[in-house]
């Protein structure tokens, strides 16, 4: 039975990045030698989309309040890439990791298989 899943996030300075998930956005982890940090997620949900071009995979994290996380991961220092834009499906922004890489946040409008 799968019980669980796993996301990687490849890093051009992962111990940056690592630092991020545990100092800003304070998420419990376990140190499982060298530093090496797996972090919890709050609840998860998975979506398949289709597409006509390559094959790709997004980190998209969820918030209640898209503005109110906004302000405060900007008083963190979080640098956010882009504003926060409507869609159908929700609020969306994309914030930079310290390694370069960026990472999706919205707000939901859909109902969210995480409340099942």
């Amino acid at each position: 039975m799968i019980n669980g899943g796993h996301v990687i996030i490849y890093s051009r300075d992962a111990e940056a990045d690592r630092a991020f998930f545990r100092d800003v956005l304070e998420y419990p982890h376990v140190d499982v030698g060298g530093g090496w940090l797996i972090f919890k997620l709050p609840p998860t949900e998975v979506a398949v989309h289709p597409t006509d071009g390559p094959e790709t995979q997004e980190l998209y994290l969820m918030c209640d309040d898209v503005e109110a996380t906004v302000k405060n991961l900007t008083a963190k220092g979080v640098e956010f890439t882009q504003p926060v834009t409507d869609a159908r499906w929700g609020r969306l922004t994309r914030f930079r990791l310290p390694g370069g890489g960026e990472v999706g946040l919205y707000e939901p409008r859909h109902e969210r298989a995480t409340d099942l």
